[in-house]
Parts: structure tokens; C-alpha cells; sequence
């Protein structure tokens, strides 16, 4: 008999143990499952293109975020942090994949000197990582793709690493799956994921609706909330509307 239970890690790592073995997607457990997610560099994965969002484009486009620090979550391949960087952002960008980390830092050698000096790649658990390593405060805080992979007891410290690391007056960019008609990803309620009948893992990712994101985030201001853009495969952005853009503002 174990009653080892006395930090809210404690109680984290209990809740992740609900998930069938293998379901994990979000702590540095699951760093070999994403390393074979981005082996095949070739498969028509829209989001291996180097494009950045079309929602954070737009963002820069019409002033509504404006170059300082940013912090880019679950950077992958590093499309959305040289973006950034070429928008005159310094940029920590960090994955769990090994993988990823190394093809962004193709990409980025490939670039402009500049461009190189503004990013700094970082593999690990974000939510594990210190201050250190991610020290902050971040004008701006990217997530495109993220957030959706976290169960729901791993908010908490979602919510938390935004709270430290977040400036005053600074955003979060967020770009997840989206429920209803046209959209992707698991549509059970928060409470139906831990039941003994629930699934064994969050079929490809959590749902959300706006009224969803809206009380999740709301310690922050609302600034836009609305589906991506579809883009032609020649643009020069990422699109897809089986996502929810979202930017929230921290208060001053």
C-alpha cells in the first residue's frame, strides 16, 4: 500500500497515470513518440512547411503584437520562431523532440546571420524547464499546436508557466483544434476523460471551443478569437480551419 501523494506533482503524475501507457504526449516521457512523429520529413504534414501561422502574420501585420521577447512553445521545426525572429522578435523556442529541435536548427543556420542571433533552441519540457533556461518576461508567447496535446489536468501548469513568464501588457498567440462542424480533435467533456470508461488517450488532441478558451484564459483580455484561414498550398502561410486562432493580452 502507497500513500506517497503530497505535491500538487504528485497529484499531476498521478492524474498522467490514467492514460493508457503510451498516451502521453506532453511531458519529456513522450520526447521518442514526437522524435518518430518528424523522422519522415517527406510526409504531407502542412505544418512541416516552412510557413508560420496566417493568425501570426496577421498579428504583426496590423501592429497588434509588436517585436520585443517571445517565448514559441512546441516549436517544432522552427517555422513560427524565425518568423519572429525576421520580425525583429528575440526568441527562445523550445520542443520536446530531438528531432525537431535539429531540423529547426538546419533551418536556422540556413538563414540570415541576424536572423541566427535572435533564436535560441531549447529541448525539453517547457513546463519543466527552469528560469534559468526560461527566464522571461516574454512580450509575446507563441502556441500553435501545443496546448491541444495537454490533458486537462496539465493547464495548471500551463496556466502557470504563462503567469511567470508572461510580461505585463504582453500576449499569448494560440492556435489549437476546434470543436464543432469542420473541426478536429477529442469533443468529450474534461470529467468524461477520467472515467474508467473514458478513452485511453485524447485521440490526437483536445477540442475547444471559444467560450471554452475564453474561461480557461480568463485572467487575460481577450484581443480576437476566430477560425484560421485556409491557405492554398502556395502561400506563403500556414492555414488550415479545423483550428481556433486565439490572442490574449495580459494587463498592464
Amino acid at each position: 500500500m502507497r500513500r506517497d501523494i503530497r505535491t500538487v506533482e504528485d497529484v499531476l503524475g498521478l492524474l498522467d497515470g490514467l492514460f493508457a501507457p503510451g498516451a502521453d504526449r506532453w511531458t519529456d516521457g513522450a520526447a521518442s513518440w514526437w522524435d518518430g512523429f518528424y523522422a519522415d520529413r517527406s510526409r504531407p504534414v502542412p505544418f512541416f512547411a516552412a510557413k508560420p501561422d496566417e493568425s501570426l502574420a496577421s498579428y504583426l501585420e496590423r501592429g497588434l503584437v509588436t517585436p520585443g521577447r517571445a517565448l514559441d512553445l512546441g516549436c517544432g521545426p522552427g517555422r513560427n520562431a524565425l518568423h519572429l525572429a525576421a520580425a525583429g522578435f528575440t526568441v527562445d523556442a523550445v520542443d520536446l523532440s530531438e528531432r525537431a529541435i535539429a531540423w529547426a536548427g538546419e533551418r536556422l543556420r540556413e538563414a540570415a546571420p541576424d536572423l541566427r542571433a535572435r533564436v535560441r533552441l531549447h529541448r525539453g519540457d517547457a513546463f519543466a524547464l527552469t528560469a534559468d533556461e526560461l527566464p522571461g518576461p516574454y512580450d509575446l508567447i507563441c502556441d500553435s499546436g501545443c496546448f491541444h496535446h495537454l490533458p486537462p489536468h496539465r493547464r495548471v501548469g500551463y496556466l502557470a508557466l504563462v503567469d511567470r513568464v508572461l510580461a505585463p501588457g504582453g500576449h499569448l498567440a494560440l492556435t489549437c483544434f476546434a470543436a464543432g462542424p469542420g473541426g478536429m480533435g477529442c469533443e468529450l467533456s474534461d470529467a468524461e476523460l477520467y472515467r474508467p470508461s473514458g478513452p485511453s488517450g485524447l485521440h490526437g488532441g483536445l477540442a475547444y471551443t471559444p467560450d471554452s478558451l475564453r474561461r480557461i484564459f480568463s485572467d487575460l483580455e481577450e484581443v480576437e478569437v476566430r477560425r484560421m484561414r485556409d491557405e492554398p498550398s502556395d502561400s506563403p502561410y500556414f492555414g488550415e480551419s479545423f483550428l481556433w486562432t486565439a490572442l490574449f493580452r495580459r494587463g498592464p
